[in-house]
């Protein structure tokens, strides 16, 4: 998996699994620096993968929801699937190399 995709898959999962967090709080969850984040949210939203709703009712008016799109949700299980193969792969081959 690409770098590029790898921050793809990290940052579909921490939507899904936290919403409502912030993108500071995201960004410090996932190691990310906020501008990074920034980048990566706004890269998902042009594909497709993320729709960004803020609370037009709540007072503060920087609230945002992200919610990943049944694209998003589709592009994440292609993520993860392209990553536990990988993971699988090197396990086998780290086998094969034990029992030398």
């Amino acid at each position: 998996m690409d770098k590029n995709n790898e921050n793809n898959f990290k940052v579909l999962r921490g939507i899904q699994n936290n919403p409502n967090s912030s993108q500071r709080k995201l960004a410090k969850e996932l190691g990310f620096s906020l501008g990074k984040l920034n980048y990566c949210i706004k890269a998902l939203k042009q594909k497709g993968l993320v729709k960004i709703n803020n609370f037009k009712k709540n007072p503060n008016k920087i609230v945002y929801a992200y919610i990943l799109t049944p694209k998003g949700i589709k592009k994440k299980a292609s993520l993860t699937f392209n990553f536990m193969m990988r993971k699988m792969k090197e396990y086998e081959e780290l086998k094969k190399e034990l029992n030398k």
